[in-house]
């Protein structure tokens, strides 16, 4: 049989830089100090050997935000690494370990990790973020039994106020009407009276949302409740409830564009993100092969 022979450029590089970092690292899997290579930095915890210093958990602080609790975090992330040193030491006393083997699994997982954060540097550098309408319109016309709801939702508008208020049937007059003009009135009554209120009439919620903490949550028919009425109206011991059912969309329906807007958004862009990353591999792989960077032989 022929021997194989690979000959590569940018290979040899990964292989030199793989094998300086080795080097630097040695063996070790977790980063030990000498009591002398910093007088000043404050030990912080010991298991064997292995030594945690103050310096290895500053970064804690500084990536942390400030409504965490960061004698908490530290805390956490001290126990974690006594933890790990614990199990290596257990490990290193009872199981014979290959380390031709480790090493080359070390080797092999800074090629990984060093091809993907190649990768990824050079996708958001090349991504194009911005979607345009027509591209969300084209990928939901295709896609669109793939959006199948789990849940009701509907468009409608929402009223909590006190029962003792005189004029309700101005309210449902109001709720009723189609008319543009009424609308602003309809606004103007909420923000006078209403204890609660929503009316955002053009964006899509889900039922139980916009029912939470009304007497419509014991009512576990709720999409005859939708079939039959348009005006829901219902009362406890302290409030009324109103809601205007505009449009709704039942559980297993195909929701509406506009519902689904951002979510086509993210698939489109990570769309994108994988193909420019596939892309970035043929590139690379034939240039090499134009170049003839490597040489099979068989």
């Amino acid at each position: 049989m022929k021997k194989k022979k690979y000959t590569s450029l940018l290979f040899n590089k990964l292989v030199i830089a793989c094998s300086i970092m080795l080097f630097v690292s040695s063996c070790d899997l977790f980063k030990m100090k000498n009591d002398q290579e910093d007088t000043d930095d404050t030990l912080v915890a010991t298991v064997g050997n292995a030594n945690l210093y103050h310096s290895d958990i500053d970064h804690i602080g500084k990536e942390m935000s400030p409504d965490m609790d960061s004698v908490e975090l530290i805390n956490r992330y001290v126990q974690s690494w006594i933890k790990k040193q614990l199990v290596i030491r257990e490990a290193s006393q009872n199981l014979t370990i290959n380390e031709a083997e480790i090493n080359r699994k070390l080797l092999d997982y800074r090629y990984a990790l060093i091809a993907y954060e190649f990768e990824k540097n050079y996708v958001e550098k090349t991504l194009n973020k911005d979607v345009t309408q027509e591209e969300i319109e084209a990928y939901y016309t295709s896609n669109n039994q793939n959006f199948a709801l789990k849940e009701i939702i509907v468009r409608t508008n929402f009223i909590k106020l006190e029962k003792d208020i005189p004029n309700r049937r101005q309210l449902e007059r109001l709720l009723n009407s189609n008319q543009e003009s009424q609308k602003e009135e309809l606004k103007d009554f909420a923000i006078r009276y209403a204890n609660n209120y929503f009316m955002e009439d053009s964006t899509w919620i889900n039922f139980d949302d916009i029912i939470l903490n009304t007497p419509l949550t014991k009512n576990n028919n709720h999409v005859q409740l939708l079939r039959n009425e348009k005006l829901i109206h219902v009362d406890d011991e302290t409030y009324s409830y109103y809601f205007k059912i505009l449009e709704y969309r039942l559980q297993d329906q195909v929701p509406p564009l506009e519902f689904v807007k951002d979510e086509i958004s993210k698939i489109i862009v990570n769309k994108r993100r994988a193909e420019i990353a596939e892309k970035l591999k043929r590139d690379i792989y034939n240039n090499a092969l134009k170049n003839n960077e490597f040489t099979i032989y068989e």
